[in-house]
């Protein structure tokens, strides 16, 4: 190609040359016919190949110079096509110091400033490779990309070690990973762009993984698995403790409550020690009911309940739990009321769900009663009926809400010591609706009343449950 290029252009050079020889041969000659006004033809023929001979002479030299020019131009484009062969093969540094100021001399400076700010630019990009690489290798979680065809694209040092044969760049994803609810996380991820959470038990014998999968912007998907194996054994320990002290508990504080009440019955009013024993069996019964919770909340976060679903109608739900507070809520002037919208049928253990909707009017009863109505309600959701449960009262501060559902918080600690409250109702609502497939949050404003509320998911039997709306 760079031989081409130079025999075209020496070519042109004498083209250009033989066509000026011979334009002046013939206004030359013409001229020097037309100034002798002679017709000897011997004069005008020495004079042309006088003229010949000079412009042979003249070629020469031309082409000599046409041949100097042509190399000079056809090393400097030899240089340019070596620069861009170097810069293919990935060498960035190449340059090819060209500052004449000609066009080819402008055309290598401007090849010169990007091949130098291509090479920032990838020093750049890997030094935040390396930056990552680092990060990603010094943390404690595995975590793995992987292509949109299902190969590997990089994994750290945690994820290798967590696999028996190690990761296999390039490999598909299900040589390094057999685990299905990995495997499906990483696929629902790249084919919904949402992230993803699962539990995988097989990766690892007797290790547990919490895995989180998330699309990346060029396709493709990245998982990060940490190792909850500690955190369970951790939390089974605490949840075995607090329901072996729980049950152990209950013998001893029934005794004293029983004693108590006995030694109640025997004594008289006017005896001082009468008010020793209430204050005894008051908080003998207070204990009781905390050690109930206790049990009942570790029993449901371990999964030891098993909660028997079936197809139930939101109406008779709501209608249950009225039933139990209407006299409660008659005797506190509090005005009682039923809705609902919903017209299917829910999957919900009924026991499990009126302990919710009981515990929510509890606690209605307790800190929005000055509002002097609560309404339980519930509504179609999407594929889900909401239940939730008005007051009226001095509402919840902001700031509290987010940690409503913790065990023992408690939003007014003095007031709901009084009140005989546990810290662990709501705790233990939490959990239920969770074994649910729900979901369970709180509103509220200052002034404004409170409202609890939590998502069942809908049957597929339909029923006639009707819009009711009643008062107590």
């Amino acid at each position: 190609m760079r031989h081409r290029v130079f025999f075209k252009l020496l070519l042109a050079f004498l083209l250009v040359i033989a066509g000026i020889t011979a334009t002046l041969d013939i206004t030359v000659t013409r001229s020097i016919s037309i100034s002798l006004h002679d017709e000897n033809h011997e004069t005008v023929v020495a004079a042309r190949h006088t003229l010949w001979w000079t412009s042979g002479l003249a070629a020469l030299a031309a082409a000599a110079l046409a041949l100097i020019a042509a190399q000079r131009v056809e090393q400097r484009l030899r240089r340019i096509v070596d620069f861009a062969g170097r810069v293919a093969a990935g060498d960035l540094s190449a340059r090819i110091a060209d500052d004449s100021p000609d066009e080819i001399g402008q055309v290598a400076m401007a090849l010169d400033a990007t091949a130098q700010q291509l090479e920032h630019s990838f020093r750049t990009v890997r030094t935040g490779r390396q930056e990552l690489e680092t990060v990603l290798n010094s943390m404690q979680e595995a975590v793995i990309a992987v292509s949109p065809d299902g190969r590997v694209l990089w994994a750290n040092r945690v994820m290798a070690r967590l696999t028996a044969s190690g990761v296999r760049l390039g490999a598909p994803l299900v040589e390094t990973v057999r685990d299905p609810d990995v495997l499906g996380a990483i696929t629902a991820a790249m084919r919904t762009a949402e992230v993803r959470t699962t539990r995988a038990t097989s990766i690892l014998p007797g290790r547990s993984f919490e895995v989180t999968a998330a699309p990346m912007p060029g396709e493709g998907a990245v998982a990060v698995l940490h190792d909850v194996t500690e955190i369970e054994r951790v939390e089974k320990t605490r949840r075995d403790f607090v329901a072996n002290v729980s049950h152990e508990l209950r013998t001893p504080l029934t005794s004293i409550q029983g004693y108590a009440e006995t030694l109640l019955e025997s004594t008289e009013d006017d005896r001082p020690e009468r008010e020793f024993l209430e204050i005894i069996r008051k908080n003998a019964v207070r204990m009781a009911s905390l050690s109930e919770d206790l049990l009942r909340l570790a029993q449901v976060e371990s999964g030891e309940v098993s909660f028997r679903f079936r197809p139930v109608s939101p109406a008779e739900m709501l209608e249950e739990a009225a039933k139990s507070f209407r006299e409660i809520a008659r005797t506190h002037r509090v005005d009682l009321t039923v809705e609902n919208s919903a017209l299917g049928t829910v999957e919900a253990d009924t026991d499990a769900v009126h302990q919710v909707l009981a515990n929510l009017v509890d606690n209605a009863l307790k800190y929005g009663r000055s509002g002097g109505k609560i309404v339980l309600g519930a509504r179609p959701v999407g594929a889900t009926v909401e239940f939730y449960v008005r007051d009226f009262g001095p509402g919840i501060a902001s700031e509290h809400l987010p940690r409503l559902f913790e065990r023992f918080y408690r939003v007014d600690k003095a007031r709901s010591r009084e009140s005989g409250g546990t810290g662990l109702g709501l705790a233990i609502a939490k959990h239920i609706v969770r074994a649910h497939a729900g979901t369970i949050r709180a509103e509220s404003e200052l002034g404004h009343g409170s409202t609890f509320l939590f998502t069942l998911p809908a049957a597929n039997v339909p029923a006639n449950a009707g819009v009711a709306s009643r008062e107590s």
